[in-house]
């Protein structure tokens, strides 16, 4: 895949920007979306000639299609695109007002989905391309305190996993890609906090948001070592529609399967037992 160009919204830090540095390193064409001037010139600066920077939000739905058009004019066709853009929200969900849950799917979901669209017919007139879809481990297992970030990323998981189904006939792969914790800044600047108004959600919710605040800037998952993998499965002729990412991710999550499989068997007979009797 080397010398390809690759597409990542929000390469200004975190997993998007290690992912950023390998891909050059590795000789990719990268271009990345950023959120100010001042951030593009330092990312076009880092390759020249290999690294071009658009400032661009998520959000701004009218104005993608016209740069991936430019994209694919001016620097090259965009043979994968990484779908990274995204923050993390904290709050029980009844604190969370209706304005902060728009927001989060507006970036979280709906961007990543916009940016999608906008690549797709390039894509399919190629007949080829690769899609990976930055979600979390949060969008299959949940903590609390974090239900809207949860939902957020559970939708990505589900729109990635059947727009596979939908493109694999046009040479098109996507990928979900599920992190723990790495050492980035989703706990620390990244995180947005609703603010606490109701006392009966102390108990549950202040140790959790004290044990994020304790655990930023020292989780083990390594971002470099992260971008690796991602550059491993693009190189993959058959790539999984879901990637864990981190030993947490794999065990939290088979946890999650084997819960869910013992309560499908618990309530099997109750599920069945809803059909239409037999004449």
């Amino acid at each position: 895949m080397a010398n390809k160009t690759i597409l990542i919204t929000g390469v200004s830090s975190g997993l998007g920007l290690a992912l950023a540095q390998e891909a050059l390193a590795q000789g990719w064409t990268v271009v990345g979306t950023v959120r100010s001037e001042e951030a593009a010139r330092n990312f076009t600066a880092t390759a020249p000639g290999k690294s071009f920077a658009y400032v661009l939000d998520v959000t701004d739905y009218a104005r993608i299609p016209e740069v991936v058009a430019e994209i694919e004019k001016t620097i090259g066709g965009i043979e994968v695109l990484v779908n990274n853009a995204g923050y993390g929200m904290e709050g029980p969900i009844e604190e969370s007002s209706l304005e902060e849950i728009r927001r989060q799917f507006e970036v979280n979901v709906f961007g990543a989905l916009a940016v999608t669209q906008a690549v797709l017919p390039f894509m399919r007139q190629r007949r080829s391309g690769r899609i990976l879809n930055i979600t979390s481990m949060g969008g299959l297992i949940t903590f609390p305190g974090v239900g809207i970030y949860h939902g957020s990323k559970f939708a990505l998981e589900g729109l990635s996993e059947t727009l596979g189904k939908e493109v694999r006939g046009f040479g098109i792969f996507v990928t979900a890609v599920a992190p723990g914790g790495f050492r980035t800044d989703w706990a620390g600047r990244s995180l947005s906090r609703a603010p606490r108004t109701i006392p009966d959600y102390d108990e549950m919710f202040e140790p959790q948001r004290e044990a994020r605040q304790q655990r930023n800037g020292k989780q083990s998952g390594d971002p470099v070592k992260a971008a690796k993998a991602m550059l491993t499965i693009l190189a993959d002729p058959n790539p999984p529609a879901h990637l864990l990412l981190g030993p947490d991710a794999v065990k939290l999550v088979e946890e999650k399967l084997d819960a869910l499989k013992a309560e499908i068997e618990a309530y099997r007979s109750l599920s069945i037992s809803t059909d239409f009797d037999a004449i």
